[in-house]
């Protein structure tokens, strides 16, 4: 009984092993493609505010009408 008990622990053990690799290498893959994909398009869009916020700026300091003031 005892010999039954330590075979089903050391399959348990092969199924956490392989499961816990695969959760690894699943990890990594999300990972690197966050990295890849979309951490340079969140870089663009804060970018993109940060040109549109001076520009606005700019707009203001030159009395020109801003494209909201223009729609009213």
């Amino acid at each position: 009984m005892a010999a039954r008990k330590s075979t089903g622990d050391g399959v348990l053990a092969r199924v956490s092993s392989k499961l816990l690799k695969s959760t690894r290498k699943a990890a990594w893959i999300a990972g690197t493609t966050f990295l890849i994909l979309v951490v340079p398009l969140i870089i663009e869009m804060e970018h993109e505010a940060q040109y549109n916020e001076l520009e606005l700026q700019h707009a203001s300091f030159l009395g020109t009408p801003t494209v909201a003031a223009l729609q009213k």
